[in-house]
């Protein structure tokens, strides 16, 4: 499939904001899962654009403006070339030890409702004679959105996945940390994943105001890291671009900056994701059995 992503990012400040930094996690790498065929990050006014690579692999670009200015556009387009892998992530760029993913932060700390959540759901697999950990991170991605309704809407980088879980709804960023927190309580390493995805759900082309999607991964014995979008209660599939990683959003979120002065600042984001022109497809992954992500996706 072919997937073609227009994301515009638009900053209005109150009056020129100076020492416009921006860091930008918008470009995804190839994998045996997808293809960058074309990319291009296109700031609205004049300044320096560097690249570079971050702790967890990411490709990360630095922006910063040349003059003070009341107003920023970050346009993103491009076109990646996705295959069908079971969910599976193969030939990704990987920078440090799996276990570093059982690490918590601030945002993916279990409160001990997320504590008993996890446990409850590992010990309803076991009841039914299917305790792997493969078994137990689908029950997981079918029971987070149970426990946490997924709302569509601005997120915060601030949400915990504590204050998610006692909230009982979210934004797909919330889901993910709650899906990463429980996962990590069971002593299953697993990541956050920054991207897109194309809805059959969403007009093609038409514009709308939801940001980069989110998804979270996690390592499964034999297999591998394999990719969980709870917010859809699916494993991804090769409708979703998978752009950045890290711990929590903050390691992975798509743009992140500082200014001085500007006054109130107002942000808009629109997106179009559509499929591009048709392609052969080949399947890169292992089979159905193997990942079961076909029989939860869609």
């Amino acid at each position: 499939m072919r997937i073609r992503i227009v994301h515009d990012t638009v900053y209005t400040y109150e009056q020129p904001a100076r020492g416009l930094i921006q860091l930008m996690r918008l470009t995804p790498r190839d994998h045996d899962g997808q293809h960058v065929r074309e990319w291009r990050i296109e700031p609205s006014v004049n300044g320096r654009l560097t690249a570079r690579e971050d702790g967890f692999g990411n490709l990360v670009h630095w922006f910063t403006a040349d003059e003070p200015t009341d107003a920023l556009t970050v346009r993103v387009t491009g076109e990646v070339e996705t295959f069908e892998t079971d969910g599976i992530v193969r030939g990704a760029v990987e920078r440090l030890p799996d276990l570093f993913y059982l690490r918590d932060t601030p945002l993916t700390e279990a409160s001990p409702e997320i504590q008993a959540f996890a446990k409850r759901v590992a010990q309803e697999g076991k009841d039914a004679g299917e305790g792997s950990p493969l078994s137990v991170l689908h029950r997981l991605l079918a029971a987070v959105p149970e426990a946490v309704a997924f709302t569509p809407g601005p997120a915060s980088a601030s949400t915990t996945a504590a204050q998610a879980f006692a909230a009982g709804s979210g934004v797909c960023q919330d889901l993910a940390h709650v899906f990463v927190t429980a996962a990590r309580h069971l002593e299953i390493p697993a990541r956050y994943v920054s991207g897109y995805v194309r809805r059959d759900d969403l007009v093609e082309d038409a514009a709308h105001e939801d940001a980069a999607h989110a998804w979270a991964e996690a390592l499964v014995p034999d297999l591998g890291w394999v990719g969980f979008d709870p917010a859809y209660g699916l494993s991804t599939t090769e409708a979703h671009v998978r752009v950045a990683t890290g711990l929590d959003y903050l390691g992975a979120a798509p743009i992140r900056g500082s200014r001085t002065g500007g006054g109130t600042e107002t942000l808009t984001v629109t997106l179009r994701v559509g499929e591009g022109a048709a392609q052969p497809q080949r399947s890169r992954g292992a089979s159905q059995g193997q990942s079961q992500s076909q029989s939860q996706g869609g």
